[in-house]
This record gives structure tokens, sequence and C-alpha cells, in this order.
């Protein structure tokens, strides 16, 4: 596995914007601002959320808002809040606020579990969130609560609907691909999305340290939902500058869209647009990588944002082609609630 020698980077760079080694240019940033979950996913956290030995503090609203100028002088159009689960903060709507008004930047999305959504879709928006997207891993309320540990679905859902009497157009909705539970609901999703606009996104299972067992038990291909999606007639559409790493499918009869997340598909890294920085500071190349280079040296009140930048411009030019999911290599992340997924 790569490492980059952290010690080294920091120097001047002469490359303009956010653009690595292989071209890629990164104008999209994943931001995680807690690691706290309160859900049990099972390819998550199925022990429930369990805080490290050492005492850490997540990224101050000051802190944060530093980091948002720097991406956004750089090019980063959209950031998207992340967790754990990002609504437990209790500053969340000051830091989406902050972060909504920073000059750059045009899209402040928020990934969340949706426990609080029916109650606070509306501060969200208010606070400046453009997009949401909501975990929803099952349709059956027995099967979500196996899945998360929380009975919480039609609470969840009566959000959704609710965001799209504020004035929402689109809600995007995760769920991760499994055989056990994926498998059989695939039609009552496609019926769920017919006349509302969802875009459904399957992710394929990743393997990760803690989860080898549940991943050989559960893996799901998504090129195999995929190639059922053509032959019923839906068509893969072009992907904008921004946005993440679905492949999108539209059908004439259908309101809602499909999204399809492949990670094990072959040149899936070779579109990256995103980079990631955790909730304590660490700038992360790759959701499967490297252990992660520090920031927060660089986000205090005395620190030069142009320091900053030169790193993050240095930093990327140790990011690797491709990730090694392919040939069982997750890396050294353990599970994805630490990055934000």
């Amino acid at each position: 596995m790569q490492t980059i020698p952290i010690k080294n980077i920091g120097e001047g760079s002469t490359i303009s914007g956010l653009v690595d080694r292989f071209h890629r240019q990164y104008t999209y940033l994943r931001l995680s601002i807690t690691d706290v979950c309160n859900f049990k996913c099972t390819y998550c956290l199925p022990d429930g959320y369990q805080p490290p030995a050492h005492k850490q503090t997540f990224l101050t609203l000051p802190e944060i808002q530093r980091l948002a100028v720097a991406f956004a002088e750089l090019g980063t159009e959209k950031i998207r809040l992340t967790g754990g689960e990002p609504t437990l903060r209790k500053d969340f709507l000051e830091i989406a606020h902050t972060i909504s008004q920073t000059a750059g930047i045009r899209k402040v999305a928020l990934t969340t579990n949706g426990y609080r959504l029916l109650k606070d879709v509306a501060h969200w928006q208010q606070a400046g969130i453009t997009d949401i997207n909501v975990s929803v891993d099952s349709l059956d309320s027995r099967q979500f609560q196996l899945i998360t540990g929380e009975d919480k679905l039609q609470s969840i859902l009566k959000g959704i609907d609710r965001a799209f009497e504020i004035g929402y157009q689109k809600i995007k909705v995760n769920a991760v691909l499994m055989k056990q539970y994926t498998a059989s609901e695939l039609d009552k999703f496609l019926a769920w999305i017919k006349d509302k606009p969802i875009q459904m996104r399957f992710i394929e299972l990743m393997q990760t340290g803690e989860m080898d067992h549940f991943f050989h038990a559960q893996h799901l291909s998504g090129q195999s939902v995929m190639e059922r999606l053509l032959r019923e007639g839906w068509q893969l559409q072009n992907r904008a500058l921004s946005d993440g790493p679905a492949k999108v499918l539209r059908h004439p009869d259908y309101l809602g869209e499909i999204g399809l997340i492949m990670p094990y598909e072959k040149n899936f890294c070779q579109s990256c647009n995103r980079l990631r920085v955790s909730a304590t500071g660490k700038l992360h190349l790759c959701l499967f990588g490297e252990e992660g280079i520090e920031l927060r040296d660089l986000l205090t009140e005395e620190a030069s944002v142009y320091q900053l930048q030169a790193r993050l411009k240095a930093a990327l030019q140790g990011k690797r082609e491709h990730h090694y999911l392919h040939v069982g290599d997750s890396g050294v992340r353990n599970n994805l609630a630490s990055i934000g997924g």
C-alpha cells in the first residue's frame, strides 16, 4: 500500500487548482463533521458507535470556515457534509450556513440517516442545504429495523415527502446492495420512485477490515442490476462535472432515476473528482487509501490560507491512479463511518 510522507507535504506547488498527476480535477469535497452515529447499520457499525480510547475533538466552526474558503478558492464548487451522522452536531445549522455563504460554493449537500429529517428539513433548507441524500436500505419497516437497529422507516419516508413539500426538486436515496435484502426489494424500490423525483442510488457493498465475513456473505454485484435495468428500457445518462461516481439511468415511464455506484467496476477511479476531509481535520485522497494528511495545524487563525492550499495541491500529486479493492486491499479503512463514506 502506498503511503505519503506527510512531513514533505506543504511546499509550494506551481499547479493551479486541485489537479492530480493523472489530470483529474477536484471540484467536490466530502467533509465529515463528526464520527458519531446513532444507527447500528449491519454493514458499517453493527455494534454501534464506539468512542475512541483517546479523546478527540472535531473541527470547530472557524476551522471549517477556513477549510471551505481554501477549497473554494481552488475551484471546489460542492461541499457535502457527512458523518457519522452530521445532524447530531449541535452547531450543524451554523456549519451549513457558514459553508453556504462561502464565495464559490454552489452546492451544500447533506448525507443523513434521516433520523431528524421530518422534524428539521425546513431548518436545513433555511441554513443553505441545497441537496439531500438519505439512507434507506429497505422499504419494509421490519427489515429496515434489522439493518439499522432503529424503527424509523415511516418517519424517514414522511420526511422525504416533507422535503418535496417545502421545495426540494429531487432527493437522492441511498441503499447498500445486499443479497439478503435488496435483491428481493428491487421491484418495490422501482415502484416507489415511479411517480416521485427520487434518484434511488444502489451502492455496491465494499469490503473493509472489520467486515470481511459480512462482505462475502452479502456482496451483490451492481453490474447485475445494471444489466436488468438496461433490458427493461432504462438509459444511461451523461455525467456532470460536480456529480459523484454514480452511473445514472432514466426511463421514460418513471419520474425517478436510478443511480448505481460500483467501485469494483473497471476504470471506476478514472473520473474521480472528490476529496475527503475527516472530522478531525485529515485530508484523505481516497476512501480506501492512506492514513490521512494532517491539515489542522494550518486551520488556525495564525496560519496562512496559501500554506494550506499549497499542502492540498502538493498532497494531490501523491494520489494513486486507482484503489485496490478489486484485489481485496481496502487500505487502512476498518469501517466507513470514520470518513463519511
